[in-house]
């Protein structure tokens, strides 16, 4: 995508949406909009079909009551940021349209036409298309440097993923906007040029299709190759029962699409075809499984994705990373195409791609002509020239951008390039999260090996890379727009600056996972806040919102996604933060009791019940937090505070490296971190006094 630049936000402010067509992916797409609380406008051609949309929504939301994802004040509220109408004069003052109604594109263009005469001239208008270029509706749209693709993926309610698509007239100032309106309404957004199936559906549907070849060749029966593909792809739905759930027509749909824009490769198959024909509208999964035939059907899954996945990174449809994206999110995939191909190792995955390629007279994608025999890159971490600043993009969105011992190589080498530019540095994240913390299953992994050393120097590693943030010659500013957590929490306080959407939440949740914040927590939190709020967020793990960060100065500015990247460069501009002294007063008159409460306690008096929380409700469920929390981390978190305040930063940063052994080395710490993978609530040793 383009990187974003000054005041590149100012045409388009968009707070109320629009959804044309009232199906299952339009009210889907409508559901989603007013799920993250803004106002949508639902259309369709009459009463009966909006009624119809409004239904469906209703009903899905009534199954979330039920599974308890919603209760019954969240549903109230959604639907009252909905409206369904026939009347498209109501889409004047709408800001944002999406067109998903059904693949014809008469019938798309005419919808454009008619948006063009009933919406404002600065609404973005965008289609949902899969079959079609984006470039196609441009003739029926006036000003069409505002037209955009923005393809959805089924359930749209649930379903994180959209492929954000410009046609060569698209403004970048349009696309970027359309691009922030992804993030504020909870979708992952990818890149993809203008081209047939964009990213997903161009691996994806010669995938499925490839499985009916087999059939249709009697490689295997229809479970046989179900099994041997959930296998090989680590799924839980082959492409037999995909096709099922998503309609069978729809992937022969796709597959002739595909093969009449690229190449009779991607025809569907002749046992597609023929099924299309009859009378059933499912395949029959049912059948023996022969584990003999596992490697013949996986090799070919595997050859048709390698040669698709590697050809449109070819062609500059899209990158590697957001390839991998598209099949982690929108698929829920384990692995992209890549991750899997550097697995299988570049010499046998080419050998796959090969075999595919040749059976079909096509050339081998010159990526996979060229991959180094250690495997392709793949950019965790990728920067991005924004003319006055430098943008850091962590881009692991499925694991919530989680640190690890790779994204912490990577990060450390392009800050360090970025350094080099003499440029601010904006860090920012691809999905929901910022960086929602360290990998768990890694410290999981490593204390059942017995091998702290390994701990130890990932948490070396990153506080150095921490310490290159702040106070340098120019400033570092982390652009928060969801959800940071422990690690993620650390790295944005190491950063100059913070800036963050009305969305982000910022908490410290390791005292309940029998650790302490070691990448810095422990001694930057106090010396932005004071002492005594650092103290209650550490002690009892409480998510902040935006606001509430806000307020005791954690964060240094909320900015809506229209203007967040504004607001950030604006930051950026500013000098680096002078090293910081903890605050001595409390900031905000509300948080007066929390100060004074735990400036005055120590953790044994809280928990002992010493502490008199006077009838203060906020301060008892404090109480009861701590109580669930590890004792011996709450312990840690307060010998490092006493020990940390009155020494240098520098210093300060030290003293949890000293104690970092002693904390996971505890029983503790895999308990807590145990039970956070298995989902459960921890059992932690009890203080003596318990």
């Amino acid at each position: 995508m383009p990187c974003a630049g000054p005041n590149v936000m100012s045409k388009y402010n968009i707070q109320k949406f629009a959804v044309i067509g009232a199906g299952n992916m339009g009210s889907g797409i409508a559901q989603k909009i007013a799920t993250e609380g803004f106002s949508c406008v639902l259309v369709d051609l009459d009463d009966e079909k909006v009624e119809r949309g409004m239904n469906i929504i209703r009903d899905l939301l009534a199954q979330g009551v039920e599974r308890k994802v919603f209760s019954p004040k969240q549903v109230e509220q959604i639907l009252a940021n909905l409206h369904g109408t026939s009347d498209w004069s109501e889409l004047a003052d709408v800001d944002l349209v999406v067109e998903a109604v059904f693949e014809n594109l008469d019938v798309k263009r005419s919808v454009f036409k008619r948006l063009s005469e009933n919406c404002k001239e600065t609404a973005i208008l965008g289609t949902n298309t899969s079959s079609f270029y984006v470039k196609d509706l441009a003739s029926a749209v006036t000003n069409p440097e505002r037209l955009v693709g923005l393809h959805y993926f089924f359930h749209p309610a649930k379903n994180r993923l959209v492929e954000v698509i410009g046609h060569a007239g698209t403004s970048d100032e349009a696309y970027l906007a359309a691009w922030a309106a992804q993030e504020a309404i909870g979708k992952t957004p990818i890149w993809s040029s203008d081209a047939p199936g964009f990213v997903v559906n161009r691996y994806f549907v010669p995938w499925v299709n490839e499985g009916v070849r087999l059939l249709e060749e009697n490689v295997a029966n229809v479970a046989t190759i179900e099994w041997a593909a959930k296998k090989a792809f680590g799924v839980g739905m082959g492409p037999f029962e995909l096709m099922n759930v998503t309609g069978v027509p729809i992937t022969m749909h796709a597959a002739n699409t595909l093969a009449d824009a690229l190449h009779s490769f991607y025809a569907p198959s002749q046992a597609l075809v023929d099924f299309c024909a009859g009378s059933e509208r499912n395949w029959n999964l049912d059948g023996p499984i022969d584990e003999s035939k596992y490697d013949s059907i996986a090799d070919r899954l595997l050859g048709v994705t390698f040669y698709v996945a590697a050809q449109l990174v070819d062609e500059g449809v899209s990158s590697i990373e957001d390839t991998d994206i598209g099949a982690r999110v929108g698929l829920r995939w384990p692995r992209g195409p890549f991750d899997m191909l550097n697995r299988v190792g570049v010499e046998r995955a080419r050998w796959l791609a090969e075999a595919v390629a040749t059976q079909y007279g096509l050339a081998l994608p010159k990526l996979l002509i060229d991959a180094p025999a250690h495997g392709l890159p793949i950019e965790l971490v990728s920067s991005c020239d924004a003319g006055v600043a430098t943008d850091l993009r962590f881009n692991s969105p499925a694991t919530m951008n989680a640190l690890d011992k790779n994204v912490f190589l990577q990060f450390d080498s392009k800050l360090q390039l970025a350094r080099a530019t003499g440029k601010a540095i904006v860090l920012r994240s691809t999905g929901k999260a910022f960086v929602a913390g360290a990998d768990i299953k890694f410290f999981v992994d490593s204390l059942k090996a017995n091998n702290y050393p390994s701990i130890a120097e990932f948490a070396g590693h990153g506080q150095k890379i921490f310490k290159m943030l702040s106070g340098g010659e120019r400033a570092v500013v982390a652009r928060a727009h969801g959800l940071a957590l422990g690690g993620g929490a650390e790295l944005a306080l190491a950063c100059d600056w913070i800036v963050a959407s009305p969305k982000a939440a910022m908490g410290f949740p390791e005292t309940g996972i029998g650790i302490f914040p070691g990448l810095g927590g422990t001694q930057r939190l106090p010396r932005r806040i004071g002492m005594p709020l650092a103290k209650y967020l550490l002690y009892t793990g409480h998510i902040l919102d935006a606001k509430s960060a806000l307020s005791i100065g954690l964060i240094d500015a909320v900015a809506g996604f229209s203007d967040i990247d504004e607001v950030c460069l604006e930051w950026a501009a500013k000098n680096p933060a002078a090293e910081r002294e903890a605050p001595t007063e409390c900031p905000d008159g509300r948080w007066q009791a929390v100060w004074d409460f735990f400036d005055s306690n120590t953790v044994d008096e809280i928990l002992t019940g010493e502490a008199d929380c006077m009838g203060d409700a906020m301060l008892e469920q404090a109480c009861k937090r701590m109580g669930q929390k590890s004792y011996h981390a709450l312990k840690l978190c307060e010998g490092l505070f006493v020990e940390g305040a009155h020494q240098a930063l520098e210093r300060a940063l030290e003293l949890e490296g000293r104690d970092l052994e002693v904390a996971f080395l505890h029983p503790d710490a895999l308990e807590g971190l145990s039970a956070l993978l298995d989902g459960r609530r921890p059992s932690f040793a009890k203080p003596a006094f318990a």
